[in-house]
């Protein structure tokens, strides 16, 4: 994907910076430690749980300019508020662009209802997969079982 974007001159937008920690949080609520790394050195002993202030900084300022923005997953641990600063980023962002916001899958129209932006949104579908593979041009079998007369 990153050398058919480069290829194209498409912008692909990655992690730059990810918050770490000794494991996932359990209960999924519970306070955590993290810390910041670069997203391309994580230990090996550490689990990526959320996308950095960096990368939240980088993806709101892709999202001002976009004409476009299909939004498919959390950008972490949602659930848990230490863990859920880069979906709120992301979100905040989404609902202050002026492009098209569409948001595919359960867990990511779940933050965007929890968080109060899902009135901001162009679309939501609970069909993440689906979602993709709508926009991929592919046929969807509940959509073709309801066109055929």
């Amino acid at each position: 994907m990153m050398a058919k974007a480069e290829k194209l001159g498409k912008k692909l937008l990655l992690p730059i910076d990810t918050a770490v920690a000794d494991g996932f949080p359990n209960p999924i609520d519970a306070e955590i430690a993290v810390e910041y790394v670069d997203s391309t050195k994580i230990p090996a002993d550490k689990e990526g749980l959320d996308i950095g202030p960096k990368t939240q900084a980088l993806f709101a300022e892709a999202a001002k300019s976009a004409k476009t923005v299909v939004w498919n997953g959390p950008m972490g641990v949602f659930e848990n508020p230490t863990l859920a600063k880069g979906t709120i980023a992301v979100a905040e962002a989404l609902a202050a662009a002026d492009g098209t916001t569409i948001i595919g899958g359960g867990d990511s129209a779940a933050a965007c209802n929890q968080l109060g932006f899902a009135d901001k949104m162009s679309h939501i579908s609970t069909g993440g997969g689906a979602s993709l593979e709508f926009l991929e041009g592919k046929e969807l079998p509940g959509v073709y079982a309801a066109d055929d007369k």
